[in-house]
């Protein structure tokens, strides 16, 4: 769970997230709402899917990039489950 914690501490690697919120994307068409290279974009995309916050499959000559929507739901698991703790700590 570190390797997701550590690819949402970045502002960039969130914004991504929010956009593949909305529709799957291509790189390029990522790449178009930030001001920095599409390989910097790549790099991001590339901790994302390490992390399995995102997944992609290829069309045709495109990469297309989506939400991993399975890895969202255990993350909010096992925060809710914080909130079972009674307040003495048992």
């Amino acid at each position: 769970m570190f390797d997701v914690y550590k690819a949402i501490a970045d502002e960039t690697r969130r914004k991504i997230l929010d956009l593949l919120k909305e529709k799957d994307m291509t790189v390029s068409e990522i790449a178009g709402f930030f001001t920095i290279s599409q390989p910097s974009i790549s790099q991001h995309l590339a901790i994302l899917k390490s992390a399995n916050l995102i997944s992609s499959y290829k069309k045709g000559k495109y990469v297309i990039y989506s939400l991993n929507l399975t890895v969202f739901q255990e993350i909010l698991g096992w925060v809710f489950n914080f909130t079972n703790i009674k307040e003495d700590g048992k």
